[in-house]
């Protein structure tokens, strides 16, 4: 049994994923871990899922070292078992969005102290507790769910850099591709569209959403590449906050003034009208655009969507 397992994402970050692994020889034994006592490897797409649950068995604490798509996979997988109740998660963000890491205080350490001082600051970190809820009973969601414009953003951007549109894998360059889909994809709408939810006191909702721009389900305090549409977010209470976007100028306040002190906070609690919900019920059409955790899920999830409670897990994050 290893005290840690680094599941590294060899591409994420333009490639940064080679670079630590280079390094975490050097970086544990600086901090008097044996060999024997941690392993990192990096993950293979043709059957990711059985070397993370291979990880899962053989661990206690499991560090995804990516971006958000990594992690996710990660707490897929932990699903399946009861590894929620006994394997840590801890993460090194490589990412575009980074949006988990930002809410566990990993983001900033690693930009502004390095990997060095992220790793061993990481590894000596305490664990929190954590909520994973399921979408349609089998996908694991950590951070937000959305459908409309922002997935139709992440959707091109993703088609975008399969067809080598975008030169570059810097995480600077994706952010400058995203502002230019955005301009591109400015214009869409939801289609057909409902949402249901159960909110916090046990009330069914309901409410026809077609023709807006965007429905936001979160279960942290940061969207977008660390925007914070949500009204009191809180990622261990049971809850997600659900936002619903019917226009533009709404959807570009949010972004933009949604983490403003008390500016914020009114906007949010007065005009974007952030809701606390305990399940959510969203139908859509098989056509429309979904993204998971900055992931693009477009026809691969149709129809009928729930996301309900799965369990919580434990994970490393740094203290303010």
């Amino acid at each position: 049994m290893y005290k840690f397992v680094f599941l590294i994402n060899p591409i994420s970050g333009g490639g940064q994923g080679k670079v630590i692994h280079q390094f975490l020889p050097e970086i544990m034994s600086s901090m008097k871990f044996a060999d024997g006592e941690w392993k990192a490897e990096f993950t293979r797409h043709e059957d990711m899922d059985e070397q993370i649950l291979d990880a899962l068995r053989n661990t206690e604490t499991l560090i995804a070292v990516g971006g958000d798509g990594t992690v996710s996979a990660v707490l897929s997988s932990m699903l399946k078992d009861d590894f929620a109740s006994r394997v840590k998660i801890g993460l090194i963000p490589l990412g575009t969005g980074n949006d988990l890491a930002r809410v566990l205080r990993l983001y900033k350490p690693f930009v502004d102290r390095g990997l060095l001082f992220l790793v061993r600051r990481l590894l000596r970190a305490k664990a929190k507790p954590f909520d994973i809820w399921k979408v349609n009973g089998k996908l694991a969601m950590a951070n937000y769910f959305s459908a409309g414009i922002d997935a139709r953003i992440a959707h091109d951007f993703n088609e975008d850099r399969a067809n080598g549109v975008i030169a570059s894998n810097s995480v600077v360059a994706n952010k400058l591709h995203y502002v230019r889909r955005f301009f591109a994809d400015r214009h869409y709408l939801l289609k057909k569209a409902t949402l249901g939810y159960l909110d916090a006191e046990g009330n069914c909702e309901s409410l026809e959403i077609t023709g807006h721009r965007t429905v936001i389900v979160g279960n942290i305090p940061s969207f977008a590449s660390g925007a914070n549409p949500f009204y009191r977010s809180n990622m261990a209470d049971g809850c997600l906050e659900v936002v619903d976007v019917p226009n533009m100028s709404i959807f570009l306040m949010a972004i933009a003034i949604g983490n403003v002190p008390l500016l914020g906070h009114i906007f949010k609690k007065y005009f974007l009208k952030s809701k606390k919900v305990r399940s959510v019920k969203l139908v859509v059409t098989a056509d429309e655009y979904l993204q998971l955790d900055g992931e693009d899920l477009s026809g691969k999830v149709q129809g009928d969507i729930s996301i309900e409670f799965a369990s919580k897990v434990q994970m490393l994050a740094l203290e303010d």
